[in-house]
């Protein structure tokens, strides 16, 4: 008998969503049926023992309803036709009943017909390994971190899921999408007295990625916890960040939180639209900035991609069926367009993407970021260092803290460097930086290459009500800003 493998199929052997939506298609002027199905495996080594093994698999169906120009919705996981129909009455009944306080006319024209089929780019499959040697892996991972008995905390996780959508709509539309994804987490918390520090492997959770079992190159990891055991020991050493106006490089898993937080999240065109206010918040942009606000230097790119092969978020179709493409949110500085899906397009007049996203079959889409990248420069890392005199490399986001509008904010990492002369020279701990978003993105000098360029992401974007936990990604090279204020410790 074989071992036991990481893999639960998600398959649709048994519920069919053409089917489905045969039974319920006439409750409404126009219906729409999002099959949602995924496996979680999550599992963990702490301090060389094996912490925990979960598989959980949920599995349902969102039905939407077109009547009198506004969509409602409902979820079930009863998937007899006793349960759709039921699902869809709701649906239809709420969308009538609402349809007097809509705020704009909505029609099949914000539901495109599409049909295709869509498949991540993962390469090895969940069932390529056994459990017994995945938990050997990580466990080893734990044993590599803990370096000294000075690491009192060493941790290995990883969390692999298998999503499949399955997206049929009245007026034609056909769309599955299947993908597997990685999320890895892997830290070491030094003490020594009373002094604590954590360092992360490229920071907690930033390591995710649309692949299967190839995104652990198990060699390489091991290596990389080593190293990230010696630097939280160092941090116990190190002196604290000084508290100045300086110059101010941060590392790609950085850069994760920065665009995220001052360009992902203000470009929402829900949140502009006021959304989200009593929430999320609002944004400091304007609906009238966009094609005329320089939001920052003009060596500032930043796409929405959902088509880079292997980044987190990446999807062929939003889950209101239209098509994912590649475009600038930000060229050369100037805001061109913001992160909305076709009905907010319709409300606002303002150019989006196809960023309609749900996190689960029990919620309904709203405007969600998924792959924001600020494109690589010409500059290396070596000639961005020789252009500080005095300054801070900042690598890995440790806290956050930004107003609802998105423009003051402070940024707190795990470890830094200081810069002097153009080298980099004696460990920092604790360092923080704050800024004004359009300010800081002004402050850019120099953008990494394609050498520094690197993938991130996260899997705990929260917003909405109820709240929606969704998956985004990050690509960004290393960059380097002038005259940031730069501090020490927690305030």
């Amino acid at each position: 008998m074989s071992a036991p493998s990481l893999t639960v199929q998600t398959a649709l052997a048994d519920f069919d969503p053409v089917a489905a939506l045969n039974v319920v298609s006439k409750e409404a002027d126009w219906i729409g049926l999002r099959f949602a199905c995924e496996t979680h495996h999550h599992r963990s080594a702490r301090n060389g023992h094996m912490e925990s093994n979960r598989i959980l698999q949920t599995r349902g169906v969102m039905i939407e309803a077109l009547a009198e120009g506004q969509i409602a919705y409902a979820a079930t996981s009863d998937l007899s036709s006793q349960g759709l129909r039921h699902a869809a009455s709701l649906a239809s009944e709420m969308a009538r009943a609402t349809a007097a306080q809509r705020r704009s006319d909505l029609s099949v024209a914000q539901r495109p017909a599409s049909m295709a089929r869509h498949e991540g780019p993962s390469r090895i499959r969940l069932d390529q390994i056994s459990l017994e040697d995945f938990t050997g892996h990580l466990i080893q991972a734990t044993q590599r971190l803990k370096v000294s008995d000075a690491i009192v905390t060493a941790v290995a996780e990883a969390t692999l899921v298998e999503s499949e959508t399955h997206y049929v709509t009245s007026n034609g539309t056909d769309l599955r999408q299947h993908h597997l994804l990685s999320y890895q987490n892997f830290g070491a918390i030094a003490a020594e007295g009373s002094e604590t520090q954590q360092r992360s492997l490229n920071g907690p959770t930033a390591r995710c990625l649309q692949s299967g079992l190839e995104s652990f190159d198990w060699d390489e990891l091991l290596d990389a916890c080593e190293r990230t055991g010696q630097e939280a020991l160092a941090l116990l050493k190190a002196e604290n960040c000084p508290d100045e106006t300086m110059d101010l490089i941060l590392s790609p898993d950085q850069m994760l939180l920065q665009i995220h937080e001052s360009i992902g999240h203000p470009l929402e065109l829900d949140r502009i639209l006021g959304d989200e206010r009593n929430y999320a918040g609002w944004s400091f942009v304007k609906p009238e900035d966009f094609g005329t606000l320089q939001y920052g230097s003009p060596l500032m790119n930043v796409v929405f991609d959902p088509c880079l092969p292997g980044e987190f978020a990446g999807y062929a179709f939003d889950d209101g069926g239209a098509p994912a493409e590649r475009q600038y949110l930000i060229q050369e500085g100037r805001l061109l367009r913001g992160l909305g899906g076709l009905e907010s397009q319709s409300r606002s007049g303002i150019p989006g993407v196809a960023n309609f996203r749900s996190s689960g079959w029990n919620r309904a889409p709203i405007d969600r970021m998924a792959n924001i990248n600020l494109e690589p420069g010409n500059t290396s890392f070596e000639s961005m260092l020789n252009q500080v005199e005095r300054g801070v490399f900042m690598q890995s986001n440790r806290s956050w803290s930004i107003d609802d509008y998105r423009n003051k904010f402070q940024f707190g990492c795990e470890y830094a460097q200081l810069i002097e002369e153009g080298r980099l020279t004696r460990v920092l701990k604790n360092p923080n930086y704050r800024g004004i978003t359009l300010p800081f993105w002004h402050s850019l000098k120099a953008v990494g290459s394609s050498e520094t360029f690197r993938m991130y992401g996260t899997p705990y974007c929260g917003k909405g009500e109820p709240n929606q936990m969704i998956r985004v990604g990050h690509a960004s090279p290393s960059c380097l800003f002038k005259n940031i204020e730069v501090f020490g410790g927690a305030r």
